[in-house]
């Protein structure tokens, strides 16, 4: 017998759709817009990247008219450039496309990735006086993924004769650093960004060593680390990229698949998302993110496999911290922090990793998290937040009491005063509680329609696969069907925290997977009746394919 009531993941289900006899595919595309001819043929057969224009990205033609010839100025003179990126999986790849490219064209031209826990992120004032001391002739710097507000940095660096172009794609301040130029969109990732910007050089340049669309592969990890919805522009990235990923013929790739253990022709967003991107991040979390952009420009097989090594060894490191800073921040949560935002400090919290526990956070307690790894001086923080909710919004309300910080509506960094942390909470719960209303804080899980057994078939499945690739803003079609009897569940997993189970409706039965279940195998038992919301799947086992049911949420049947 079952000791408990079953504990749902989810407060509330919310069905978009009813099933009405219509096609579930149409259902499935209605629900994500997508119902014109012109757009339903679009979403099955995106436009590749080389052929969408600059005016669809919301990129300034003018602007990049004007970096490229001050690009081609700096081919003829043979000036000093500096590709400055970010330590994150968007700001190397991006590093690595435009470096790649303007170092193959002919540039003299260095990539630098800032160092995380000295330098912090973007450039800054400090960054271009370095520079300019150890590249007495530098006169061009490139920012991609920052930039945009880096206003101090830009001062200084036009005092010294240094032109900046700025390419990125987080949100603007209310005006524009005075860069020489700026290619700006946030319809794109960095990574993205400089994809387009080399493709339109490439058009002038005419670098016969360089094929642009292999560097999909590149703009594709970042699209998607960088959680961009995969729709759209994006959603042609995503697609014509894990193409070229799957394909991929880059030395260093092929090692970081060797040592994680993954194979080619089977990489997609889920790859991505929890098996490359947190190996490429993992350098800049803890070491330098240098060693990742290295890895993926290296020509050097032996390079490269000691390069994977190391990354592989430090994300490991990475995860045991992570787990050692969450335990901290839990047992240090009480009441106090669980109001409408958590905000929450420590003085032993790694800086490189706080945004994985704010992340961690919102996802077990729903509510915008604030992770501060405090310094003597000056402290770090990391914010995540839950949709509907700007979590750069709140922060920048803080005015003069951060000193600088950037990101996304969803996630965040910032720096502050240590002095300040106090005041600082206190200005992030009164915004919350102005601007976070109860819906927001439902954690909701949104179901495509509901269906009968009989209705899930492997046709079915087929033109699920059709719809990829899923991630943000294009979810993986869920389903829910009720009143389904347990026949059998038991333990599956090396942790045995994933339960398989055998579920019966009219008379048809069909095979469950539960991954990181909530609840314990013996909560449990035969002749139960479950409501479940589902993802539909093949699962193949020993020459046989047969259908399966991933699910994503579980309670018991109200009889």
């Amino acid at each position: 017998m079952k000791k408990h009531k079953l504990e749902a993941k989810f407060k509330k289900w919310e069905i978009i759709n009813k099933f009405k006899n219509e096609k579930i595919i149409d259902i499935l595309l209605e629900n994500r817009g997508i119902v014109a001819k012109k757009s339903v043929d679009e979403y099955f057969n995106p436009t590749h990247p080389e052929k969408i224009g600059l005016k669809e990205l919301g990129i300034s033609r003018k602007s990049v008219t004007r970096v490229i010839k001050r690009i081609q100025k700096a081919l003829r003179n043979k000036e000093k450039t500096i590709i400055f990126g970010d330590y994150d999986v968007d700001g190397i790849t991006s590093s690595a496309i435009l470096w790649e490219y303007l170092y193959s064209a002919g540039l003299d031209v260095t990539p630098y990735i800032p160092e995380r826990f000295s330098e912090g992120y973007g450039i800054k004032e400090d960054s271009v006086i370095k520079l300019k001391e150890k590249y007495p002739d530098l006169s061009l710097i490139i920012t991609v993924d920052n930039g945009i507000i880096a206003y101090d940095a830009v001062s200084k660096a036009n005092k010294f004769g240094i032109d900046v172009i700025i390419l990125d794609h987080h949100e603007s301040g209310e005006k524009y650093p005075e860069a020489y130029a700026i290619v700006h969109s946030t319809k794109l990732c960095g990574a993205g960004i400089a994809w387009f910007f080399v493709r339109e050089i490439d058009c002038i340049i005419q670098n016969s060593s360089f094929k642009i669309r292999n560097y999909l592969e590149l703009a594709v990890l970042g699209t998607v680390a960088d959680q961009m919805p995969l729709v759209g522009i994006n959603r042609s990235i995503a697609k014509y990229g894990l193409e070229q990923l799957n394909t991929t013929q880059r030395t260093g790739l092929l090692a970081l698949y060797e040592s994680a253990g993954i194979e080619k022709g089977n990489i997609g967003v889920y790859e991505i998302n929890y098996i490359i991107a947190p190996r490429l991040n993992a350098m800049g979390r803890l070491e330098n993110a240098v060693e990742s952009l290295r890895l993926l420009c290296t020509n050097n097989r032996s390079r490269a496999l000691e390069l994977a090594g190391l990354l592989n060894r430090t994300n490991i490191k990475r995860q045991k911290i992570v787990d050692e800073v969450v335990t901290k921040v839990k047992l240090k949560m009480s009441k106090k922090y669980l109001d409408k935002i958590i905000v929450l400090e420590g003085d032993s919290y790694h800086e490189g990793v706080i945004g994985l526990a704010a992340s961690k956070l919102t996802e077990e307690f729903w509510l915008p998290s604030i992770v501060i790894s405090k310094g003597k001086d000056v402290s770090k923080g990391s914010a995540r937040s839950i949709p509907g909710f700007s979590i750069i919004s709140a922060i920048r309300s803080a005015g003069d009491l951060i000193i600088s910080g950037g990101g996304h509506e969803m996630a965040a960094g910032f720096s502050i005063f240590t002095n300040n942390i106090s005041k600082f909470r206190r200005a992030m719960k009164k915004y919350a509680e102005s601007n976070l209303d109860g819906k927001m804080l439902e954690k909701k899980l949104k179901v495509d329609t509901s269906l009968l057994y009989s209705n899930l078939t492997h046709e079915l499945v087929s033109q699920i696969c059709e719809m990829e690739p899923f991630g943000i803003g294009n979810p993986s079609p869920s389903f829910t069907t009720d009143t389904c009897e347990v026949i059998e569940v038991r333990q599956v997993g090396k942790s045995g925290n994933h339960l398989k189970f055998k579920l019966k409706k009219e008379n048809i039965i069909i095979d469950a997977i539960s991954f990181s279940d909530l609840n314990n195998v013996s909560d449990y038992y035969p002749g139960m009746k479950l409501d479940i919301v589902y993802n539909l799947e093949e699962n193949y086992w020993n020459g046989n394919v047969s259908l399966q049911l991933k699910v994503k949420d579980v309670r018991e049947s109200i009889l």
